[in-house]
């Protein structure tokens, strides 16, 4: 690994059971139950992200940018989803990977916290890497807990789930969405592909992604979040289907709101 200055910490501590890590001009804040194989992982290959994709499972998800999944050196079954964040819009061919501290990884480490605290199903995130760059710039990797057999609404919806039908990922989908209204969970772009749905004792359970994005109003009312999110993922379900073709009819996105608008009051 070529040496460089050490990095300069974040001022918030980290949560509890997660610890902070200053390594050459590295940064790691991982839970204490990986946080020593991180480190050797970071000292070894220079940054999670290289890691996971050279020694990734033969799986790799797409997003922005490829996504890796791979297990932690010494664990049995411990499984991370490393990503290695990217600015997205109309600056992005410019501001490419480079972000000004503390950046969105803290708060992303926060918010699914808050959310699996209310036993709102999210990926667990695991770690995150600040790794310096140049103007006092960072890199960033996150790593989280992989959810094995999942799909997003998206891919049910368009039929290309093999095990969670139709039905399963609108209850399922339901359910996420009152725990959200109930607890004040906004998500400002919550659409179908970051509803991430899978089997848990044969029953379907709905998660949330990017959560980094998303607030929460302890004075609004349940029924006021729901038309929130609801709004936002129902135009999503319209978006979808004209720019992909996920077969949804407008008879069907119109039940699915009405039944969510009468889920809370």
């Amino acid at each position: 690994m070529t040496e460089r200055p050490t990095a300069r910490p974040d001022t918030d501590a980290p949560p509890p059971g997660y610890s902070r890590r200053p390594l050459e001009g590295v940064e790691l804040v991982a839970h204490n139950s990986v946080v020593d194989a991180l480190c050797m992982v970071i000292t070894r290959f220079g940054t999670l992200y290289d890691w996971a994709r050279g020694v990734t499972l033969p799986l790799a998800l797409r997003g922005r940018a490829p996504v890796y999944v791979a297990q932690v050196p010494g664990s049995r079954d411990t499984l991370l989803v490393v990503r290695h964040s990217w600015h997205g819009g109309l600056l992005a061919p410019f501001t490419r990977d480079l972000f000004v501290r503390p950046t969105r990884a803290p708060r992303e480490l926060r918010q699914s916290r808050a959310l699996l605290a209310h036993q709102i199903g999210t990926p667990e995130i695991m770690a995150y890497a600040l790794y310096d760059a140049r103007f006092g710039t960072v890199r960033v990797d996150v790593a989280s807990r992989y959810i094995a057999d999942s799909y997003d609404l998206a891919l049910v919806l368009s039929a290309l789930s093999p095990t969670i039908t139709r039905a399963e990922a609108y209850t399922a989908t339901e359910s996420l969405l009152v725990l959200l209204a109930l607890n004040g969970f906004t998500h400002p772009d919550l659409n179908v592909k970051n509803v991430l749905l899978t089997e848990v004792n044969r029953q379907a359970v709905a998660s949330v992604l990017e959560v980094d994005v998303m607030a929460q109003h302890t004075d609004q009312s349940p029924r006021r979040t729901m038309e929130i999110n609801v709004n936002r993922l129902t135009r999503s379900m319209f978006k979808s289907r004209a720019q992909f073709g996920v077969r949804i009819t407008d008879d069907e996105i119109a039940a699915f709101r009405e039944r969510m608008m009468l889920a809370v009051r």
